[in-house]
């Protein structure tokens, strides 16, 4: 979907966007995948944390466009917890899910996890606010 699009091209967080396909979008779901690249990774060599922080942000923003009301809303609250690494080369599956939406208030959980062992990387929690 077009409004899919806009999302995942990058603007200022031009890392995220590169390597990243959207496999599906129904309302209110969007899973999207991508390879992890030297640029995408810490001094460790695994994902870098904060570009994990903006996929859950990016992803989660894109699943709450493809719904009925389609409005990107404004971050009230992210939280993100770290699970395991993901190395250069792997492929991360970002499954954003809106938990529920509201009048003033969206609610999303999104998952990252490693493509092939289906283990979780991060999981993210991100409510935003959509005004009245």
């Amino acid at each position: 979907p077009s409004c899919l699009t806009n999302i995942l091209e990058p603007t200022w967080h031009p890392n995220t966007a590169y390597s990243m396909t959207v496999l599906s979008a129904t309302p209110g779901k969007v899973v999207c995948e991508m390879k992890i690249e030297e640029e995408h990774t810490n001094r460790g060599g695994t994902l870098h944390g904060g570009l994990t922080a903006t996929l859950v942000d990016v992803v989660s923003t894109a699943a709450l466009l493809y719904t009925e009301r389609g409005m990107p809303g404004v971050s009230v609250d992210m939280n993100i917890t770290y699970m395991s690494a993901a190395k250069i080369g792997e492929e991360i599956l970002i499954t954003a899910q809106i938990l529920k939406q509201g009048r003033s208030m969206a609610f999303a959980s999104v998952d990252v996890t490693n493509k092939e062992t289906g283990k979780f990387v991060a999981q993210g929690r991100h409510t935003k606010y959509l005004g009245q």
